[in-house]
């Protein structure tokens, strides 16, 4: 899908709380649907969650024979009183998706969703507002820290060493697959100017509320946990808590003062289309990509609209498995060339969605690195980068991450 480029907004340290909400795109009647898509997914969350999880539970649970639904109702099992909590979970859980509702719609001068567009998110929208849910647990939790030290921490000690190495120039960053902003965040908090981008809605109305309209540290309470009843070591585990957000980005961006370095934007695009134009060659001084390089289903027009993005001595500075996201599922035209000519046609670009995709091993991704005029500095492999893990679960899956550091030439290529 050919996502218009629509600035979210910004926030400094200089202005604390600003914020420019999200840009209508009322011109694009399939943007216009993708938008209230999520919004309405977060607000149909309660509803669904409550089916999914409790109600179809409870029927099952009263199919079983009487003796046995009565034993499990009893201490030590207390499954009924276990549904009851989950409900009371999804409820706190829906309380966080009610607020990123309100403050989509404030974007929009709006205090409900118009009814034309109520009852519109499919199965896969309120999934996606789930597990946008469960993220905030990995990006605005103290217990998320582990997880972004492991990710994030790479990309905070480069950057350091640029700053070395620059001397007192501003350095601009830029973070595709920006999420839930922590990232960018971090980075402006820390003196740069970081951008982030995002082309999921979900991503970016969360990601809006928790870093302009959330009032204050610990505002919300979620419990990540409690969608699936499985690998439970314990059912004060399944039933954990989690305060959210840990830090309240206003507040922290302005106790540093008004003169401070550092800024924040976020911006609504398809990565190839909205930074492959003229406006962003050599914009930035570094690219910070986390669990982002495998989302492309052409990783070549990947690369080469972040070295195009670069300046010449920037850096592109990864970390992330392999999980390549349209593996067996080819995005746009499955493959096909929509003239027959063999050839991308750059000037009709629709991005994500341009025909054909591959996956690569990762020595051959850093010999496309090679291939396209990166140079690449280092290299650590199987870094452990948990992803939203329950860390008390019988089931861990910890991904064996890539990470590395590539540059592009002084002399650009």
């Amino acid at each position: 899908m050919d996502h218009d480029r629509g600035v979210v907004g910004t926030l400094s340290a200089a202005e604390p709380g600003a914020w420019n909400g999200v840009e209508e795109n009322t011109h694009d009647p399939e943007e216009v649907r993708v938008i209230f898509s999520a919004l309405d997914s977060f607000a149909q969350y309660s509803k669904v969650a409550h089916f999914n999880v409790t109600h179809l539970r409870r029927r099952s649970f009263y199919a079983l024979p009487q003796s046995q639904w009565q034993m499990l109702a009893a201490p030590p099992f207390n499954f009924l009183e276990t549904l009851n909590k989950t409900d009371d979970a999804i409820d706190a859980n829906a309380e966080l998706a009610q607020a990123i509702v309100e403050s989509g719609l404030r974007s929009f001068s709006m205090t409900a969703i118009p009814q034309a567009w109520a009852g519109v998110a499919k199965h896969s929208d309120i999934d996606k507002a789930r597990s946008t849910i469960r993220q905030f647990y990995r990006d605005w939790t103290v217990a998320g820290a582990v997880e972004r030290d492991a990710c994030y921490g790479p990309i905070m000690r480069t950057m350091e060493n640029e700053r070395r190495r620059g001397g007192e120039q501003q350095l601009r960053v830029l973070v595709p697959g920006a999420g839930l902003g922590r990232l960018v965040f971090e980075l402006c908090l820390d003196g740069y100017v970081a951008e982030g981008n995002e082309i999921s809605y979900h991503q970016l109305l969360a990601s809006q509320y928790i870093l302009n309209d959330c009032p204050k540290v610990d505002r919300h309470t979620i419990f990540p946990w409690v969608h699936t009843f499985s690998n439970h070591r314990v059912r004060s585990n399944h039933l954990r808590s989690y305060p959210v957000p840990d830090i309240h980005p206003a507040t922290a961006l302005g106790d540093r003062g008004p003169n401070a370095p550092g800024s924040m934007s976020m911006c609504a695009a398809d990565f190839l289309c909205g930074y492959g134009d003229e406006e962003h060659a050599g914009a930035y001084d570094a690219v910070a990509s986390v669990f982002f390089l495998d989302t492309a289903p052409n990783l070549v027009r990947y690369l080469e609209v972040i070295k195009h993005c670069l300046r010449p001595g920037g850096v592109l500075i990864n970390v992330g498995p392999l999980l390549w996201h349209f593996e067996n599922n080819a995005p746009g035209n499955h493959g096909q060339d929509d003239d027959g000519d063999g050839e991308h046609d750059y000037n009709n670009s629709s991005g994500i969605a341009d025909p054909g995709s591959f996956e690569l091993a990762d020595d051959e991704v850093m010999a496309l690195l090679e291939k396209l005029g990166f140079q690449v500095e280092w290299k650590q492999d199987g870094v452990d980068t948990p992803y939203i893990q329950d860390r008390d679960s019988m089931l861990q899956t910890v991904y064996k991450s890539s990470v590395w550091v590539a540059r592009k030439p002084e002399e650009a290529k």
